[in-house]
């Protein structure tokens, strides 16, 4: 039987000179795993919910509403992160002549298998609905919340972390992860993430002994879009008194998000693809979402320069009175 390494959980980046020894994926109540990811999921809400209402008390908006906006957001968000996902993965979860396993496979979304896209569509299709029900003004919605996504995926991405999972392809730069390959023999992962093509012969083939042990060495894209996501939201606070149309801020973060999801998605090994094409779906919505969203804010700020669109100051953006709260 093969002997597995008394620290399979650690990772190592090692030209950081950083060896996390054990780096656990959950917790453990009795006989019942927590995982992480749900943890971190669970923080992201907690922190968006914050800097939500700041941002709603900021700009003169009803912090409650926001309140109410993330507590319904929380179903639909993961719900389309795990159908989307499932979506593009469906031979992984269909059990033939096995309805049961097949059901019970797309239910289970503790060990990861989470599309960000996916839940930022139902977010924003929840996010309609919700300002049509409240007679908000759904881009002034939309503004306040990139704060709160911006910060959500800042900590999501940690998720993947604790998972060993999202990484790109080898590398051995200055940033370079070591994943113990004994981590996925332990998890009964292993064969499973070679034949995918997640682990490639390349990482295989270029395997280093870091503390005594057999390690791939990757991109840790996980990281790379959790600092630009912390790079663009800090900008987003410091621009926010500066603000010139409303839906300003919601289309940088579609434009600045799409850009950098773009470019880190072609790092990545494990990327969702279109059938056989070799497209990357992230890849192909970053792109997109990049476009739009760059159209969208130079329209806004050539109407803006020409008078076309109120300043910010002149909106009727004013907070509820005790009536309305009422």
């Amino acid at each position: 039987m093969e002997t597995i390494s008394e620290y399979f959980n650690s990772i190592i980046f090692p030209h950081l000179g950083i060896f996390l020894k054990h780096v656990g994926d959950h917790i453990s109540i009795g006989s019942f795993e927590i995982r992480f990811y749900g943890i971190i999921i669970m923080c992201g809400f907690i922190l968006a919910y914050f800097l939500v209402t700041n941002e709603a008390k900021r700009t003169g908006q009803d912090p409650e509403m926001y309140l109410d906006f993330i507590l319904i957001l929380i179903i639909p968000v993961i719900l389309g992160a795990r159908i989307y996902y499932i979506l593009f993965r469906l031979d992984q979860y269909i059990v033939a002549g096995n309805v049961k396993e097949t059901i019970l496979g797309m239910l289970n979304i503790r060990g990861g298998g989470l599309a960000i896209y996916g839940g930022v569509i139902a977010g924003v299709i929840t996010g309609c609905i919700f300002a049509k029900k409240r007679k908000v003004n759904v881009l002034r919605l939309a503004d306040t919340a990139a704060f709160g996504l911006l910060i959500g995926q800042i900590l999501g991405r940690w998720g993947n972390f604790f998972n060993r999972e999202a990484f790109g392809a080898y590398t051995d730069s200055v940033f370079a992860m070591g994943i113990p390959l004994d981590y996925y023999r332990h998890e009964g992962t292993l064969n499973s993430l070679i034949n995918s093509g997640v682990i490639s012969d390349t990482m295989l083939a270029n395997t280093q002994t870091l503390h005594g042990m057999e390690c791939i060495t990757v991109h840790p894209t996980f990281l790379y879009e959790s600092l630009w996501n912390l790079m663009l939201l800090i900008f987003l606070l410091i621009y926010r008194k500066h603000q010139k149309f409303t839906g300003e801020f919601a289309f940088i973060y579609v434009a600045g998000y799409g850009l950098g999801r773009c470019i880190v998605e072609g790092l990545r090994t494990d990327s969702l693809m279109i059938g056989n094409s070799g497209i990357r779906v992230s890849q192909l919505l970053g792109f997109a979402c990049f476009l739009v969203g760059a159209v969208v804010l130079i329209v806004g700020y050539v109407r803006r320069a020409k008078g076309q669109l109120q300043t910010i100051e002149n909106e009727s953006v004013q907070a509820p009175s005790e009536d309305e709260n009422n």
